[in-house]
């Protein structure tokens, strides 16, 4: 055998050597000599190239393997299969990546170290990033706020630590909500000292509630509640502010227990008052609206912030009971201003006053034809007339009445009570003498004559009877 010959064999053997000990699960290196949509192709110094399918390249989902690897780049990858007879050597990127990323997440959760990630997609519930295995971040720990829309998060960065692994499943758990809280808790402990009551602060408006605005003040949050957004009545905070407006603000209220920052946005603004003194004046008619009413009267709102009262007897020329019979609630009047009073905040107005009073009309008077002289009677005449008059002619229809209805009355009924009467009487009178009585005297009063003798009242015929009979 030539030498030539041998060099050959020896070539061959050193290249059957080599590629013994490929096999399923072997690691291997190779440069990528070729992509299409589905495969990228790897040079690993075997008999043919290896093939790395594009759901064995990454751990997300990827539509072209040409979206995310290149020709020429250097790949460490993990033998799948090997069919020489097919000539087919299937290799996975996706499983190297992931048992490296494995074990240096379990280093960054025990450390606690915040990771730069991107997101790759947007999915019900939250966002996919690739860290070298499938990690997944819940809507709840995206931001420190509630976020509606993540349609415009996709391709951004984030920086998150490791909230839970389980290897087993898969599954790996990432939150920035976490990285987020650490960095505002350190900045707010720094800023809530800086802040003062009664300083004049620029925020940006965080997010609404019903109750108010949370304004961002560079570190710490305060509250602007709905009554301090403006000096108009607001029903809701988004009437006058919006997420992300960039607002005036004052510190009304520090409470360092519960870290509660209390704002205000009106009290930057000029007050209705403050506006009234100069453009309302006493005389002056303007359009107002009926903003509550009262047995005494009713409130009118004249301008923002600035409310006057109506009394009941300044609303309608005619009489009313309450101002409900005439006015309601949110009606558009016309009023007058009476007086202002600045100091105590009070204007009165009136709604009367802008009315013409209604036409009262005047009775006619009925001319009476005057009596004459010979038909006027003598006052004296009258008088005398009168005292001549005796009772009897006064009341006589009277006692004709009552004397007709005593006559009426049964005889018969009164007969016995009558007779026992009288029979009463004459005993009493046959056993007791008689003893005339003595008049008494009387104070201040004229003296009367003595009666020598009671004088006794004659007996009625059956009375007589009785007595004869006994």
């Amino acid at each position: 055998m030539t030498e030539e010959n041998k060099a050959v064999e020896n070539t061959m053997e050193a290249q059957l050597e080599q590629f013994a000990p490929i096999k399923a699960g072997s690691i291997v290196t190779g440069k990528v000599v070729k992509v299409d949509d589905s495969t990228a192709f790897v040079d690993i110094g075997y008999k043919y190239d290896g093939q790395i399918p594009v759901r064995e390249l990454s751990s997300l989902a990827v539509e072209k393997a040409s979206d995310i690897i290149e020709v020429g780049t250097e790949v460490t990858c993990k033998v799948v299969s090997l069919n020489d007879a097919k000539e087919q050597l299937i290799l996975s990127k996706r499983a190297i990546d992931g048992e490296k990323a494995w074990e240096q997440l379990q280093v960054k959760l025990e450390n606690g170290e915040v990771i730069e990630v991107q997101v790759a997609e947007v999915v019900k519930g939250g966002l996919v990033v690739d860290l070298g295995v499938r990690g997944f971040v819940p809507s709840s720990m995206v931001e420190r706020t509630f976020v509606e829309d993540f349609s415009g998060y996709k391709g951004k960065t984030l920086r998150v630590v490791v909230k839970e692994i389980d290897r087993e499943n898969n599954k790996l758990i990432l939150s920035q909500k976490d990285v987020l809280e650490k960095e505002f808790a350190a900045k707010k402990v720094q800023r809530l000292a800086e802040i003062k009551v009664n300083d004049v602060l620029t925020g940006t408006v965080l997010r609404l509630a019903n109750f108010g605005a949370f304004v961002d003040l560079g570190g710490v949050d305060g509250l602007v509640h709905i009554s301090e957004l403006s000096w108009e009545h607001v029903k809701e905070a988004s009437a006058v502010v919006s997420e992300g407006d960039v607002v005036t603000v004052k510190v009304i209220k520090i409470d360092p227990a519960n870290d509660r920052i209390s704002l205000s946005m009106k009290a930057v603004q000029p007050g209705p008052w403050e506006l009234a003194q100069s453009t309302l004046k006493v005389g002056a008619i303007l359009e107002g609206t009926v903003k509550r009413l009262t047995t005494f009267g009713a409130f009118v709102e004249i301008a923002a912030g600035v409310e006057g009262l109506v009394h009941i007897s300044q609303i309608s020329h005619n009489h009313i009971a309450t101002p409900q019979e005439v006015l309601k609630e949110n009606q558009v009047v016309t009023v007058k201003i009476l007086d202002v009073n600045v100091a105590e905040q009070r204007i009165s107005l009136s709604i009367k006053e802008t009315e013409e009073a209604p036409v009262v009309e005047a009775k006619e008077k009925v001319d009476r034809p005057r009596r004459s002289k010979e038909d006027e009677v003598d006052p004296a005449f009258l008088k005398n007339e009168a005292l001549a008059m005796t009772l009897g002619e006064r009341f006589g229809d009277a006692f004709a009445k009552l004397s007709a209805l005593a006559a009426e009355q049964p005889k018969e009924a009164k007969a016995p009570k009558k007779a026992a009467a009288t029979k009463t009487k004459a005993a009493t009178a046959a056993k007791e003498p008689k003893v005339a009585k003595e008049p008494k005297a009387k104070k201040a009063a004229a003296p009367k004559a003595e009666k020598t003798e009671a004088t006794p009242k004659p007996k009625s015929t059956r009375a007589k009877k009785a007595t004869e009979a006994e």
